[in-house]
């Protein structure tokens, strides 16, 4: 298996379903980055995560609260939504002093404070618009290439 995985996605809910897939798999500690423009999709895929959790609520951007610790679904597992594209710096940052290993975390705009994150994560950069949208997912570690190995099917 490569450490990179490219998976093409047709619209918003096919967005949605590969967000699925991989939350089914996270575990406490798991960290994905997202990237992409503004519009992209990081929003929808992690609807989609939430969803694979078991989490029902409606999952929405937290650009201005910044982090949004949504509630424990059928996972048993905690997931935290953060919206990095407000944080200006590494000390904001850990003054959100939020919690890396217990739960699993969904990041975007992660690309501002990566050198904070555990160096195992998943890495997705999503590019395109609703009707044709790219992944590019890279494991940087072992936890995130089992995460990895959980999309492997969907193409």
């Amino acid at each position: 298996m490569s450490n990179v995985l490219e998976i093409h996605s047709n619209s918003p809910e096919d967005t949605q379903r590969i967000g699925e897939v991989l939350g089914r798999a996270f575990a406490p500690g798991d960290v994905v980055v997202l990237d992409g423009d503004l519009g992209a999709g990081k929003t929808t895929f992690t609807q989609g995560v939430a969803r694979g959790m078991g989490i029902d609520d409606l999952v929405t951007s937290p650009t201005f609260v910044v982090a949004r610790e949504m509630p424990v679904g059928t996972s048993g597992i905690r997931l935290t939504h953060v919206d990095a594209y407000r944080i200006s710096s590494l000390h904001e940052w850990d003054d959100l002093d939020l919690d890396v290993e217990t739960g699993a975390m969904v990041i975007e705009w992660g690309e501002r404070v990566v050198p904070a994150l555990p160096e195992d994560q998943l890495e997705i950069r999503i590019v395109g618009d609703d009707h044709a949208r790219t992944l590019t997912i890279a494991a940087h570690g072992p936890r995130s290439a089992r995460l990895l190995a959980a999309l492997e099917g969907y193409r």
